[in-house]
């Protein structure tokens, strides 16, 4: 039976092959990234598995084509990566580039499925091979929120990660290889009281505080790598499509019906879904930014009151259409050109393009 999905958004098809368990890249230090050198009409990657951004036919990432000038980075998880655009040239870096904030390259420095700790990270591992940063955008949040209700076990000195029930239980298989069998002298194993201690889904407010303040202490540390370069440092809390709006387009309304059949989304993420949870985050991320004087600002309500509700912005309850990255990137340009301290938009509010602006305006770089 054909899904919605596929009928829907066919390029998600090509997204599922690019993120394929049987061929992730298992990487030192980060513990994976993306598949690199790869091909496709949808997403394509450099030899280091960066995003390729594009503009007017003209493209660069940070292991394929860097210029000798300055350049500026859209750091995140998978929606800046741009997981749901029909192609490189429809991601939030390339339309920033190719039409929003043109001039020097916006690079797509985003890992799909990263928490702030790997964001720093893959940052960290490959700022030697970049010229003079102009600037740097980190369009993030939503990982460290979700990955907050895993067990104390697997939060560690630096928060979980996406897959790291797996990585603990294989490197529990491997001690457990190396272990003499010794009668007697084996490993305590927890009580019944330690487990379900363990396992306990800490209070919601314990869980924002927390992220939050993971991802102050990195941004701390993205501010003194930065600084050097003289790079404006900004961070964007990301959309969720529930933070957005409670009444979705038509095309989204199918497409979230048809997920909620096949996923536990509910389940697992629906104390952090709501508008008010998210208020709450976004006061605490902004509190942490303004210590560090670091701008902040909440697309969430920017992007509510500057779309209508027929707008079909989201192919999933986290990631984009074309679309949705277009509006984003405006309005993206609009808070990072005249931010106000309360993070909203200053002077004239951006408007949609017309469906016949957003045809054209993609024509240069298909």
């Amino acid at each position: 039976m054909t899904t919605q999905r596929a009928v829907l958004t066919p390029q998600m098809l090509q997204y599922d092959d690019f993120d394929d368990p049987g061929e992730t890249r298992w990487a030192p230090y980060l513990m994976y990234f993306h598949r690199a050198g790869y091909r496709s009409d949808v997403v394509n990657t450099d030899r280091l598995g960066f995003r390729i951004s594009r503009c007017a036919g003209e493209q660069a990432s940070v292991g394929f084509r860097l210029p000798r000038g300055p350049v500026r980075l859209f750091a995140g998880s998978s929606t800046a990566f741009g997981i749901g655009a029909t192609s490189d040239a429809a991601t939030m870096p390339s339309r920033l580039w190719s039409r929003y904030m043109p001039g020097n390259p916006w690079l797509n420095f985003a890992g799909r499925s990263h928490n702030s700790t790997q964001e720093l990270l893959l940052f960290l591992l490959y700022r030697d091979l970049l010229p003079e940063i102009e600037e740097i955008v980190i369009f993030s949040g939503l990982n460290n929120l979700a990955l907050s209700r895993l067990p104390q076990s697997q939060q560690g000195d630096h928060g979980a990660f996406f897959n790291c029930g797996e990585y603990y239980e294989q490197m529990e298989k491997l001690r457990a290889g190396h272990r003499p069998s010794r009668p007697g002298f084996g490993r305590r194993k927890a009580a019944p009281a330690e487990l379900a201690e363990d396992s306990a889904v800490p209070g919601l407010q314990d869980r924002i505080l927390g992220a939050a303040e993971a991802t102050a202490r990195h941004l701390a540390s993205w501010q003194l790598l930065a600084k050097p370069t003289g790079a404006r440092i900004s961070f964007v809390l990301q959309p969720l499509a529930t933070w957005v709006r409670e009444q979705h387009a038509p095309e989204e309304k199918r497409l979230f019906d048809e997920l909620d059949r096949v996923s536990n989304f509910w389940q697992l993420y629906g104390d952090i879904a709501t508008k008010q949870a998210c208020q709450s985050y976004s006061d605490a991320l902004r509190n942490a930014c303004n210590k560090l004087e670091i701008p902040f600002f909440d697309i969430n309500p920017v992007l509510a009151e500057s779309v209508r509700e027929q707008d079909w912005l989201f192919v999933d309850r986290a990631h984009f259409t074309d679309k949705g990255n277009d509006i984003v990137a405006g309005l993206l340009a609009d808070l990072l050109s005249r931010p106000d301290p309360a993070g909203h938009l200053s002077g004239v509010p951006h408007t949609s393009p017309s469906e016949g602006d957003y045809v054209k305006c993609h024509s240069c770089t298909r």
